[in-house]
Order: C-alpha cells, then sequence, then structure tokens
C-alpha cells in the first residue's frame, strides 16, 4: 500500500485526485486547514507536526501554495519534503502567472476566461483569488503569491527537491504542474 497525503484537500471528494494516485494501491489521508471540511489530520501546510516525517509516498497539492506569501512558501514545501519517505514525490499545481499575464496585457482584468466548479473566472480572480468568496468572508482563498514555471522549480529546488519536472496545463485552467522527488528517483 502506497500512502498519499493530500494538503489542503477540502471536503472529501475522489475525482480531486490525480489518476496516478487512484486505486487499490493507493491510501489517501487529507489534511485541510479547515476542520469543517472533516479531514483525517487538521492541520496548516506551512507546519505539519502532526504529520510523521518520511511517512508519505507521495504529497499532493492543488492550488494552496498561491495562498500562502511569499516567506511562508519555502515553509510549506520544505514540510512536502520532510514528510515524503526517500524517492517520494510531490505533484503541485498553481495558477501560471505567466500565461494570466498575457490576458491582462491584452486588456483583460475582468472579463472570464474560463467557467469553474466555483463560477466565472477572470485573471483579476487569478491573481488575488475568486472575488465571490472573498465578498461571502472566505478570507482564505486570497491570493497572496504567484508562480511562473521558473519560480516554482526554482522554490522546489530550494529546500532539497530534486528531478523537478513542470509542465503548463492550458486551456481552460490555465496551470502549472510540478513533480520533484525527495531524493533522485535513480537513487530510490
Amino acid at each position: 500500500m502506497k500512502y498519499l497525503l493530500h494538503v489542503g484537500s477540502g471536503p472529501k471528494n475522489p475525482d480531486k485526485i490525480p489518476g496516478p494516485y487512484k486505486g487499490d494501491g493507493w491510501r489517501e489521508i487529507r489534511l485541510d486547514l479547515n476542520p469543517d471540511t472533516r479531514p483525517d489530520i487538521v492541520g496548516d501546510i506551512r507546519n505539519m507536526p502532526e504529520v510523521e516525517s518520511a511517512r508519505f509516498d507521495a504529497v499532493y497539492s492543488s492550488h494552496n501554495l498561491e495562498h500562502l506569501y511569499p516567506h511562508e512558501v519555502p515553509l510549506a514545501l520544505a514540510e512536502f519534503h520532510r514528510v515524503l519517505m526517500p524517492g517520494g514525490h510531490a505533484l503541485v499545481t498553481c495558477p501560471d502567472i505567466q500565461t494570466i499575464a498575457a490576458f491582462i496585457a491584452k486588456g483583460n482584468l475582468l472579463d472570464p476566461i474560463y467557467s469553474s466548479p466555483a463560477g466565472p473566472i477572470a485573471p483579476l480572480d487569478i491573481l488575488y483569488g475568486h472575488r465571490p468568496s472573498l465578498e461571502r468572508g472566505n478570507l482564505f482563498m486570497a491570493h497572496h503569491t504567484a508562480f511562473t514555471s521558473q519560480t516554482l522549480a526554482q522554490a522546489m529546488s530550494a529546500v532539497g527537491f530534486v528531478d523537478i519536472r513542470v509542465q503548463r496545463r492550458g486551456a481552460p485552467y490555465f496551470d502549472l504542474w510540478a513533480q520533484g522527488f525527495r531524493t533522485p528517483a535513480t537513487e530510490a
């Protein structure tokens, strides 16, 4: 059995898990800051003392890092690295600010560029957080930093991840997907 730590998981939803982590060979352990989401572990990705070191085969983080301040990103990534066993990997996804900047450079700040389960998303929502969620008082949805493929790879490398690969996923979501290993895959 392999173990996946799904950080910032929100409510349980098997559809949120990428295909490689689905199935009988994997067990998802959910960590979230919000106890209302009923995670397995209530915790903060910047400091996870409740999670044992070198315990997980994989860490999955979807749209969490952009909610941190720039100085907090290394804390979270170092925690992802710490809880991975040798040969384990982190899969991180977040908005691709370089692609979004192209929309803004063309003058589109407010027109929706895609529709999400939360509703229409404009470049302004990607820069600062989903405006309707923020308006409802969900300030955890505010964005405090952003990444290009280069800066995300640099941030992961700075805390010890190796064999880092970053890919862009275009429309409709405009995401970066980065994978990095605790130790080189060839050494594990």
